[in-house]
């Protein structure tokens, strides 16, 4: 048994040190294989979400990583993930990055590593037109979020007295609003706007000027890997320098997009 006991242990600690390796060479295993694999969502428009006329997986995440990747000279692969499965899929290397409307948090940031912000958007709720005037007017309701979101988290602490039904995706959530499941959807402003806009009867619903956090979109990155965050980082710069990053934006939440918003947000080393 005890033999048993300590071949166990040294499995464990054989599994650390190859994850350890593994994620210190991402940066080479990526140019090695000329394959990037990045987490994306595929349905929130219009961060990621199929196009109905390409069936492929587009929006402001993928346009984000494609850079990265022709930067680093290699293709890009698109893997589905949800709020939930993004940070494991990570570390137990199926995917090189995370580029899922993710927002960067202190409890996050102690398992997995950070680019600069290259989003900044804030959490409100999207709710039936003329129902919610005040946050008050949302106590004690049902409210249907994301698992494993910070939305989560956060209007669970804004709202203590209300019931949050966390669905796997938030198109979920939004269909539950639709039929009147629960009373709010909460999630950042930026992807209420993508749902609305697709939505058949966005006339019906509206998101109120209520805000209960700050969101500060990050790519996920596995702990330690310095020489890949470093060569993200960088090249998140050089986007902004060059105004690439300003593009993408204005593509997906410019005037003449489904989704128009202001950039109130430039990517700097700073954030």
């Amino acid at each position: 048994m005890k033999k048993l006991g300590i071949m166990f242990l040294a499995m464990a600690v054989m599994g650390m040190l190859s994850g350890a390796a593994f994620a210190g060479d991402t940066l080479a295993d990526v140019k090695a294989k000329g394959v990037l694999v990045a987490g994306v969502k595929d349905s929130l428009p219009p961060f990621g979400y199929v196009d109905e006329t390409t069936r492929q997986i587009v929006g402001y995440d993928i346009d984000f990583v494609k850079a990265i990747a022709d930067k680093l000279g290699v293709k890009l692969e698109l893997k589905a993930v949800t709020s939930a499965s993004r940070m494991p899929q990570l570390t137990e290397g199926n995917i090189d990055i995370i580029a899922a409307t993710m927002t960067k948090t202190p409890e996050r940031a102690q398992q997995i590593d950070f680019s600069y912000t290259y989003f900044a958007t804030g959490q409100k709720f999207l709710v039936k037109k003329g129902t919610v005037k005040a946050l008050s007017d949302l106590e004690g309701k049902k409210i249907g979020t994301a698992k494993g979101s910070t939305s989560e988290q956060n209007v669970a602490k804004a709202l203590p007295s209300a019931t949050i039904l966390s669905f796997d995706d938030y198109p979920q959530a939004f269909l539950a609003l639709q039929q009147g499941k629960v009373f709010a959807v909460t999630t950042d402003e930026s992807l209420l706007a993508g749902m609305l806009a697709k939505a058949p009867n966005k006339e019906e619903f509206e998101i109120p000027d209520i805000q209960i956090s700050d969101e500060p979109y990050g790519l996920g990155m596995r702990k330690g890997d310095k020489a890949f965050v470093d060569f993200v980082n960088t090249t998140l710069l050089e986007m902004e320098k060059s105004g690439k990053a300003k593009e993408i934006f204005e593509k997906w939440f410019g005037p003449q997009s489904s989704t128009p918003i202001k950039r109130n947000f430039t990517i700097t080393a700073d954030n």
